[in-house]
């Protein structure tokens, strides 16, 4: 088959160019493979990061062609034209954010007209966290109603599709061959970790041994919820004194909040916190050192970090949000608690740190469920939508139709 694949990869940053990355490596070694990337990303204006560039000294990379930027329409037309060269029989665009609709609205139109390629829009989230102003959904029916197939990792992602398309989605025995079609997939593991002694990991990053650890991993934002798990800390430090609380990830609004929030809750001294984007080679020291991920996310649709701590056999508390509870399987790779709940949370956080027994079986538990997370039923399931067939069962590749 011929695929086209059109996302953001090194020297980009973040979750969603580490995912183009492993999926155009997957894709190469099974089918002919062009894989279009940004010249540039996001104006400064847009973007609250520091940066969008990866400073990681190992990055993943894989052998792209950089032609597309979202503000130059000139370079639209010369990806399309890049695109119709390759002949696809597939073109598989990532979608994140409504920014991008406006490029990749052009980029799908074109290469329908001048392909006639299936187009399969993979959604990372449908809509913003926001829920999105009317403009911007708009923008997102413009592109997204562009797709024959859409790709989505939670019931909330396909809600909202659903919401945003009607009356494109029919039940699946009335749909024909070749439909259009909302697919669900886990996202695959991140990849990106590499293992590392605990003892080692708490050295490099100069934590005591015998301390509990919780991790918190990830770009902070407010949908994430790490005020909640602050507030949490003072039930959870009242039996677990020795507890330290470990946030990684660059902050996308003033970290000096937190800060403040643990100083006048008195749990400052358990509250480390490391702003900054945590690049490739350290991630795995992070995981290592901690003796559970918390998620104590507010909404959310889906999570890499989750995919880094089941690669890593890592217990995980996450909240009943989005799709957290379709990839952490509540008594098997984790515990799911309420939102906004400081209370479930401490409960959860103590329950695993004074139970080893329970953190042994989670453990054990994320490590079984590498396999749900493996890039094999994904690939087999791009590769029912681009030959236009009815994928195999797999139960993480079910399929409403449309």
């Amino acid at each position: 088959m011929k695929i086209v694949l059109v996302g953001p990869t090194h020297p980009f940053r973040g979750g969603i160019a580490h995912y183009s990355t492993q999926l155009a490596r997957h894709l190469a070694t099974r089918h002919a493979l062009t894989f279009i990337s940004f010249r540039r990303q996001y104006p400064r204006l847009l973007f609250p990061g520091r940066g969008d560039r990866d400073p990681s000294a190992r990055p993943i990379e894989v052998g792209a062609e950089r032609l597309l930027a979202p503000l130059e329409p000139w370079t639209w037309w010369r990806s399309a034209r890049r695109l119709a060269e390759a002949r696809p029989d597939l073109v598989i665009l990532q979608w994140w954010v409504p920014f991008w609709a406006p490029s990749l609205a052009s980029l799908a139109w074109l290469a329908r007209r001048w392909t006639g390629a299936r187009i399969l829009f993979v959604c990372h989230n449908v809509l913003p966290h926001d829920g999105g102003r009317l403009w911007e959904r708009a923008l997102i029916r413009l592109a997204l109603g562009q797709g024959d197939a859409w790709l989505l990792h939670s019931e909330r992602d396909e809600a909202a599709l659903r919401a945003l398309l009607p009356g494109r989605v029919t039940r699946r025995e009335a749909a024909a061959p070749g439909r259009r079609a909302i697919h669900r997939a886990l996202l695959p593991l991140h990849g990106i970790a590499t293992p590392l002694d605990r003892v080692e990991a708490r050295r490099r990053l100069d934590l005591p041994e015998g301390a509990p650890v919780a991790l918190f991993f990830g770009f902070v934002r407010p949908y994430k919820g790490l005020d909640q798990l602050i507030a949490a800390l003072p039930t959870v430090l009242a039996r677990q004194p020795a507890l330290r609380l470990l946030v990684a990830g660059e902050f996308w609004e003033p970290a000096e909040g937190y800060r403040a929030q643990a100083r006048a809750l008195g749990v400052a001294d358990a509250l480390r916190i490391d702003d900054r984007y945590i690049p490739n080679e350290e991630v795995g020291a992070y995981f290592a050192a901690a003796d559970l991920l918390v998620m104590p996310y507010l909404q959310a649709t889906q999570s890499g970090v989750v995919t880094l701590a089941i690669d890593q056999g890592l217990p995980i508390v996450a909240t009943r949000v989005g799709g957290l509870p379709e990839a952490v399987e509540d008594g098997v790779t984790g515990t799911i608690v309420p939102p906004a709940d400081p209370a479930a949370l401490a409960t959860a956080i103590l329950a695993l740190l004074e139970d080893a027994a329970l953190r042994t079986r989670l453990a054990a538990g994320a490590r079984a469920a590498r396999e749900r997370f493996g890039w094999d039923p994904l690939l087999a399931l791009i590769e029912a939508i681009g030959a236009g067939r009815e994928p195999d069962g797999a139960p993480e590749a079910s399929i409403d139709a449309g």
